[in-house]
Order: C-alpha cells, then sequence, then structure tokens
C-alpha cells in the first residue's frame, strides 16, 4: 500500500480516536491522556487535539476553563470512530494488556473475524453522569425502569464502581429507595442523569457483598453422557471435571451468566447450558441456595 492510499497516519489515527472515545464517553479530554497512553509530549498532544479540531472534525470539542479540558460539543459528531460504547471497553482493555512488557514478536496471524453479539445501549450522557459520579464519589439523581414493573421511576445513587459484563455496562450503586447496594444496567437509564454536588455517605467498604469473595465450583451439566462431560471438561481446562472460580459475591449472577448458568431454572437443553453449579462442594456451601437467590434479587436486571 503506498502512503497516499491511506489518508491519516495510523499512529495519527489512534490518537484522533483516543481523543475522540474519551471526550465522548468519559466528558472531559486533557493533553495528558495523550501523553500517558502513547509517550509523546504535552506540546505534540496540544497539536494532535488542534489538528483533530481543524481538519477532522471542526466544532466537535470545546474547551471548559473550569475543568481545565476539551469537553463535547452539543454538536459533536464521531468522524473516526462510531459512537459505540464498545469503542471505550476496548480502549480500556488494550490499555490493560499494553500494562506488561513484551517482548519483540514477529508473529503472522492468519485472517480472522471478530463476532460482536447485539449489546445493550448506553447513551453517552449516561455514561459521562456515571463516570462522573463514581470518580468523584458523589450521588446520581437519574430516571431508572426497572424489568420488574416497566414503570419509570426516580432513582438517587450512590455509585462506587462501574462493571462492564459481556459488553453490557452496569452501576454499583447504594440506592436510597431499596436501601441496599445493587447492580443497575446503564441501558435502562432514562434522561440525563444529574450529578449531585453533595459527597456519598455509603462508601465501597460498606457494601458487603462487594467486599465478600467467594468460590464458584463448576461442572458439566450432569444431565450430559460421560463422553460428553470429558469433552466439556477439556474445553475448560477443568481437573478431575470440576473449575473453581473466585469472584466477588455482587458479581456472582454475571459470572453465572457468562457461563451460561441459571442456578434454580437450568435450561431444558443440558447441550446448550453445557455447565451447572456442583451440588454439594466446600465452594456451595460458601454460596448456598439462599445466597444464591440473594446473588439474583441483588443484581436490578
Amino acid at each position: 500500500m503506498k502512503k497516499t492510499d491511506w489518508p491519516i497516519r495510523w499512529d495519527l489515527l489512534l490518537r484522533y480516536r483516543l481523543i475522540e472515545i474519551v471526550a465522548l464517553w468519559e466528558g472531559r479530554l486533557t493533553t495528558n491522556h495523550i501523553c500517558h497512553n502513547f509517550g509523546i509530549g504535552r506540546q505534540q498532544a496540544s497539536k494532535d487535539i488542534n489538528t483533530y479540531l481543524r481538519e477532522l472534525a471542526p466544532g466537535n470539542l470545546e474547551y471548559d476553563r473550569h475543568l481545565k479540558g476539551y469537553i463535547p460539543s452539543d454538536s459533536f459528531r464521531p468522524v473516526v470512530t462510531r459512537g459505540e460504547p464498545e469503542e471505550y471497553v476496548d480502549m480500556l482493555a488494550v490499555q490493560d494488556s499494553l500494562s506488561s512488557t513484551f517482548e519483540t514478536l514477529d508473529i503472522g496471524l492468519p485472517s480472522s473475524t471478530l463476532l460482536q453479539g447485539p449489546t445493550r445501549k448506553v447513551r453517552p450522557a449516561v455514561m459521562r453522569a456515571a463516570v462522573m459520579a463514581t470518580r468523584q464519589n458523589r450521588q446520581l439523581n437519574t430516571e431508572y425502569v426497572s424489568l420488574g414493573d416497566g414503570i419509570t421511576k426516580q432513582l438517587a445513587l450512590e455509585p462506587h464502581s462501574l462493571i462492564c459484563s459481556d459488553r453490557c455496562w452496569y452501576l454499583r450503586a447504594w440506592c436510597y429507595n431499596t436501601g441496599r447496594f445493587r447492580n443497575y444496567p446503564l441501558s435502562r437509564f432514562r434522561g440525563t442523569p444529574v450529578v449531585s454536588p453533595h459527597r456519598n455517605r455509603h462508601s465501597l467498604h460498606q457494601d458487603e457483598e462487594w467486599n465478600r469473595i467467594i468460590s464458584l465450583t463448576v461442572v458439566p451439566d450432569q444431565r450430559l453422557s460421560p463422553g460428553q462431560r470429558a469433552v466439556i471438561a477439556q474445553d475448560y481446562g477443568m481437573k478431575d471435571q470440576r473449575m473453581e472460580l473466585t469472584t466477588r459475591a455482587a458479581l456472582a449472577p454475571h459470572v453465572l451468566t457468562r457461563l451460561g448458568i441459571r442456578p434454580g431454572n437450568p435450561d431444558p437443553d443440558p447441550l446448550v447450558q453445557q455447565l451447572e453449579l456442583a451440588s454439594s462442594t466446600p465452594a456451595m456451601q460458601t454460596f448456598s441456595d439462599r445466597q444464591k437467590r440473594a446473588a439474583v434479587a441483588n443484581s436490578a436486571w
């Protein structure tokens, strides 16, 4: 490929994408974001932002003197991204994977396809408010519709963590309406959430289900034949056809969902479910039937 076949240098395109993703999904962009991610100086980072605004997306960003950073304008339109929350997830995943140092490898990869299914949609305004409230330890007021009754309610939340499970975003927060911590899908937030100036009174350290680490013992679905169970065990690298998983109690429903396990309501076809929780092991004593029900109820599906 000739240089002229590609309109933007690859390294510049990556920096422009970071500018767009951070501004859209976090609501505040500074030169530090670019400097820390690409190991360049502040002058070059500032030049990248100005070039992005001059040549690619005029009017997309506005400088906020109070926040000391760039924020997305009301007319913001994605130019080098699709404006999807999965791009923010991917950026975080790349940052995490590059935190380790690797030797230079000459790897020839075959043609590959990344299969992406439908995801729960999250509006940028909702994500920005959730990120801000979580980072600043502030209350969040929002309209929320639950799956149980389908009624939109006004909630006063005190969030402490964002959760991404299978490309679905949840907010772990104390709710004044229910008087407990729960996981709230951001896709069910309505309107524009408002970050309150009031600090949270319920902290992460008070969230017992979040701080309690439990062990789950997963085995092949016992309705399968011995040969089929052996295949499943090998798929997951099980030892003696058992797999031990450690997780926060508050996240157990998400772990089980990712594995296709539905405690108390298994799929009628064992070839579809394939896995199940062991019925009588020390791990199950930690995660009892009562706790399973509580964990499921603890997540605002």
